[in-house]
């Protein structure tokens, strides 16, 4: 059975794998601040057996410094905190576009979302239990069911703090095209690709949320290359996802889509060290 580490065992593992250090005291401080494991998730590049991550050794590839693997944790920190931000706002525009466009195409029923003239049986039936029941705890909900009647808050709140993960499968049950293309085309999509990078948004976003390491995360499912323009070997990786984050962003405003641009630029040209900019060429794709 494994057992924890005291910092100066953590230190002589890491010499024993072949990590040279440049200050040995400031190394602790940062395994102190961000956790031995943790840090090892930026360790995985620098392995001689990478990327084949079956029956490791941890063994390092010859230099590997202590302060290159924390160059590239501080790079994917960075990064993550980036697209956070842009994130955000494009999960605020799509929700805004979704409810404004499908609200006026149903304007006789402010509840279109649980009506099954528009939205597939199968949605209806899980609302209440999978959605609604945390939602009825909202203060705001609570609000509004004390002062109107109906089982539901209309659209235009209750959408409001439905997840990305609900709104992409709302998306999904709609019954009518016509009434997909009105958000899909506002963002230059047909459905397909529309729903494609709405699921990249989410599992990017999830990701960035929790804490996840990035750098070198994969999307199974592949990323439609148009209309973003994804290039044939980013697909399935970060920077494919990157790329479906700028396209979303110009659709939105094209100076926010510049600032990430140059945000991410000035965050590449800021690594430090020679092998961590190596790793982020290789495995993120990332050369802005």
């Amino acid at each position: 059975m494994e057992k924890a580490y005291t910092i100066d065992q953590q230190i002589a593992q890491l010499k024993s794998n072949g990590m040279m250090f440049d200050d040995e005291e400031k190394a602790k401080e940062i395994l102190l601040d961000v956790g031995y494991y943790r840090l090892g998730f930026y360790s995985f590049p620098y392995e001689i057996k990478f990327p084949c991550l079956e029956h490791r050794d941890h063994k390092l590839k010859l230099g590997t410094t202590f302060k290159s693997v924390y160059d590239l944790y501080e790079f994917d920190t960075r990064l993550r905190r980036l697209l956070l931000n842009a994130l955000d706002r494009i999960e605020v525009n799509i929700r805004t576009k979704f409810i404004y466009n499908i609200s006026l195409r149903y304007i006789d029923d402010p509840c279109w979302f649980v009506n099954r003239k528009y939205v597939t049986s199968n949605f209806v039936n899980a609302f209440e239990e999978q959605v609604y029941a945390a939602m009825r705890k909202n203060p705001i909900i609570q609000h509004h069911h004390a002062n109107h009647p109906g089982i539901y808050a209309p659209a235009w709140k209750t959408i409001e703090f439905m997840t990305i993960g609900n709104i992409i499968t709302l998306y999904d049950s709609l019954k009518e095209t016509d009434a997909k293309d009105l958000v899909a085309n506002a963002y230059g999509c047909s459905r397909g690709v529309f729903y494609n990078y709405m699921e990249t948004i989410r599992v990017l976003r999830n990701k960035c949320a929790h804490g996840g390491c990035i750098y070198r995360m994969d999307f199974p499912r592949g990323i439609k290359r148009l209309p973003a323009d994804i290039s044939a070997d980013c697909r399935h990786n970060i920077k494919g996802g990157i790329d479906v984050v700028r396209y979303i962003l110009g659709c939105i405003s094209q100076t926010r889509k510049t600032e990430l641009e140059n945000e991410i630029h000035n965050l590449v040209c800021s690594i430090q060290t020679d092998e961590a900019k190596k790793v982020v060429a290789q495995t993120s794709k990332l050369e802005y």
